[in-house]
């Protein structure tokens, strides 16, 4: 633990470790929200949660590429605290002004603007860590930042499945709106500055540059970047194989769970909270001893085991339809899924160039999210004609599957080792 000790006595990497505990335990408890609404509006509905939820991925591909341009040129400070600063208000909208509205178009839209705000914010917050720790420190930098994410689902989705559950789904939004207003002030307090230049001269320089030089042009430059490097590539695909399992269980878990344990909001808040739990002590190990191991050969043993603990997930709470059973699972499902995430960044900010990083982490939250957004919309039909059950071991097995193929192929490929 010395070395994450080290990464958090740093004071500026600290706020921004904080900020996201914070800002992320509201955003779980929107998302209760929203799930608490659709649940009110439509029961049972894997189809009516897909539709909300599409308006919060929607913006990966519209703003995305973008995104990544722009948060090379920015400060990066600065736009993830003017990020916060806006999602909160447009949070705050929605329970003050739009929440009795029979026509939903305007809580579609609130939450389109928002996301695509978010899309400026992701980028922002995985290259500027590079900014803030030394490069020996960027694994447990990168496992913390992964941890304020297990802590906000330890926290946040239990305590939101109950408020949602006893409150109303109103009091989701309120404290979303209010984390995202704290978190930009621990931002804003964050001292080291992206200097983005250095003297007048390269001011000018970066001018004509602009100029002669098309926002479209810097895409075409980030994508071919990101094609060309084999470690992103390879990467990129993992992730989107991943993603595209957990957009197909999704909205059929939601239901799933709504179901076998006859709860809208709190069973399925506390089971949240457990998968945090697994998560955020995975997270801790992978930080400590994850420098021992071959990151992708964790990635590939994490995927096997993280689809057999999903089949079991599925097929001991259908059989067996206990709380303890259920929160049992989800833990260990938490511990298995933890360290692919953070091996895969840290292989994205070893092998990038640091002014690239922009542009590279916004291709992949494309690449995340179209497999999620792609495969969410097939379960959820797919739910109104077969079993959830059916489709969750289904997906289990093709997760093993995948991690196997990829454990012996990684024997027969050379730079992976």
């Amino acid at each position: 633990m010395p070395r994450l000790r080290k990464v958090l006595k740093n004071r500026d990497f600290f706020l921004l470790w904080a900020g996201q505990i914070i800002s992320q335990m509201g955003d779980r408890l929107g998302q209760m929200a929203l799930i608490a609404f659709v649940y009110l509006r439509a029961p049972g509905s894997t189809l009516q949660i897909a539709k909300i939820l599409s308006f919060t991925i929607i913006p990966v591909f519209l703003i995305g590429p973008l995104a990544g341009v722009y948060v090379d040129r920015w400060d990066r400070r600065k736009t993830m605290y003017i990020c916060d600063f806006m999602r909160s208000l447009l949070m705050l909208a929605i329970p003050l002004f739009l929440f009795y509205s029979k026509n939903l178009s305007p809580i579609y839209l609130l939450i389109f603007i928002s996301f695509s705000i978010g899309r400026f914010f992701v980028p922002a917050k995985l290259s500027i860590i590079p900014d803030l720790v030394d490069n020996q420190d960027l694994l447990p930098a990168n496992s913390l930042i992964n941890t304020s994410g297990m802590i906000a689902a330890v926290l946040g989705f239990g305590i939101s499945g109950v408020l949602v559950e006893k409150l109303g789904a109103k009091s989701g939004f309120y404290l979303n709106a209010l984390t995202f207003l704290i978190s930009a002030a621990f931002i804003f307090l964050i001292s080291k500055k992206y200097v983005v230049q250095a003297s007048l001269e390269e001011v000018g320089k970066e001018i004509v540059e602009v100029i002669r030089k098309s926002v479209f042009q810097e895409i075409k430059e980030g994508v071919l970047y990101f094609i060309q490097k084999k470690d992103i590539r390879f990467t990129a695909g993992i992730i989107f194989a991943l993603w595209s399992a957990l957009g197909s269980v999704y909205v059929v878990i939601i239901v799933f769970v709504q179901k076998t344990l006859h709860s809208a909001t709190k069973d399925l808040g506390l089971l949240v909270m457990f998968l945090g739990i697994g998560l955020f002590l995975g997270s801790l190990v992978y930080g400590k001893f994850g420098q021992r191991i071959s990151h992708y050969k964790v990635i590939f043993v994490s995927l096997v085991f993280s689809g057999i603990m999903l089949t079991a997930f599925a097929l001991g709470i259908y059989y067996f339809p206990y709380f303890a059973l259920a929160a049992l699972l989800a833990l260990c499902l938490g511990l298995i899924i933890s360290p692919i995430m953070i091996a895969s960044n840290t292989i994205i900010h070893n092998v990038s160039d640091n002014k690239m990083l922009g542009k590279i982490f916004s291709s992949l939250e494309i690449v995340m999210h179209l497999g999620f957004i792609l495969f969410m919309f097939v379960s959820s039909m797919l739910a109104e004609r077969f079993s959830p059950l059916l489709i969750l071991v289904v997906v289990g097995c093709l997760l093993s599957l995948l991690g196997l193929t990829s454990l012996f192929l990684n024997r027969k490929v050379a730079w992976l080792d």
